[in-house]
């Protein structure tokens, strides 16, 4: 259990995530098992050039042989209400003649059983993210150690399967555990408040600079399409998260010449319906309302009921696309008027929504 909320507040304290979790633990298993080298430590550098050291609970070979060992590391979510925060995430590791890396999940880490994810049906939840700093960790250490093979990489999270529960996983198809997560491999905590402040501030900073055009963006990948298609200066970029309101709000009082809103397929779907809050837990993707808007394109009842009865919003956006119906396009428009009523006039809008690999799926202006 988490100590009692102080009186007197405080800054908030950020972890790590599952997937730095998982980093963590694969390297010190695989270092154990190549340079006989055990810690209670673990060293590894963040997607954006950090590097963190993570306590160790554990490293030891497994049954007592020079091919199999595992580490695991409590979960700190700091102050996030993270339904992870105090797991023990572990890894296990084995060495293979095959070159590359292999995932596979352990207890605790579910299974992926239905379309519209990120990965493919019977992947384990590993997120690509995740994998990637697992592999290129792996791949680094490898040659300092003269090792030419590959590594097969086990992670499980005690107790996962319960915790999974208490997500969204069941709902999404994902089975047997929880999902490794994570895309900066910090976990930044809650604050509807302070995240809203540091919206308003990265407004105001960017106006103050000179700059007229702004990219309000739900996360990194949209971040990375906008900074692709305009080159804009990271002051430009404003990290709304699913606050997509405390953008449009501010720019009433703070206006800027043009705003380009960008984010995820699903997220973008919320903002047409008119919510401005975009996190789950106060507003949910309208798969019938797609297939209203849908209809309103020309698809046919097939594809419409076909929409209705997606898993995720981009399963939904997939099975539109093939058919030749835009989509991505018609949500940026309807989304591009909402913000259009919220904002002042003579404020250039224009939206565009991205796919899960941070392709451009739709635009309006």
């Amino acid at each position: 259990m988490r100590d009692e909320t102080p009186e007197q507040p405080a800054p908030l304290r950020s972890g790590y995530t599952t997937g730095s979790c998982a980093t963590a633990t694969s390297l010190a298993a695989a270092r154990l098992l190549l340079t006989g080298q055990t810690s209670d430590r673990a060293e590894i550098v963040l997607p954006k050039g950090q590097c963190v050291t993570m306590k160790l609970e554990f490293c030891r070979l497994i049954d007592g042989t020079r091919d199999a060992a595992e580490a695991g590391v409590i979960k700190d979510a700091g102050d996030d209400p993270d339904v992870t925060h105090g797991a023990l995430v572990f890894a296990r590791v084995r060495l293979s003649a095959d070159a590359g890396v292999r995932f596979h999940a352990g207890p605790g880490v579910g299974t992926v059983t239905r379309a519209g994810l990120a990965l493919a049906i019977g992947e384990p939840a590993i997120n690509p993210v995740p994998r990637k700093m697992m592999t290129e960790h792996l791949l680094a250490l490898a040659p300092l150690a003269d090792y030419a093979g590959g590594f097969d990489v086990t992670i499980g999270v005690e107790h996962g399967e319960s915790l999974a529960l208490k997500t969204m996983n069941p709902r999404l198809g994902i089975v047997g555990g929880l999902s490794i997560l994570g895309t900066t491999g910090i976990v930044r905590p809650f604050s509807c408040s302070a995240y809203i402040a540091s919206i308003h501030q990265g407004i105001d900073v960017a106006r103050a600079n000179g700059v007229r055009h702004i990219a309000a963006c739900t996360g990194n990948q949209s971040e990375d399409a906008m900074r692709a298609r305009y080159g804009l200066p990271d002051i430009a970029l404003i990290e709304m998260g699913d606050f997509a309101g405390a953008v449009l709000k501010h720019l009433r009082r703070a206006p800027v010449e043009k705003l380009s809103l960008c984010g995820g397929f699903g997220k973008l779907s919320k903002l047409a319906a008119g919510h401005m809050d975009l996190h789950s837990r106060t507003s949910s993707i309208d798969l019938p309302l797609l297939a209203c808007w849908a209809a309103d394109a020309g698809a046919s009842a097939a594809l419409q009921s076909a929409i209705r009865a997606a898993n995720t919003s981009q399963e939904a956006l997939k099975l539109a696309r093939a058919q030749g119906i835009a989509l991505g396009d018609l949500v940026c428009a309807r989304a591009r008027d909402v913000a259009l009523d919220t904002v002042p006039q003579g404020i250039i809008v224009e939206t565009f929504a991205i796919d899960r690999q941070g392709v451009i799926v739709g635009s309006a202006a």
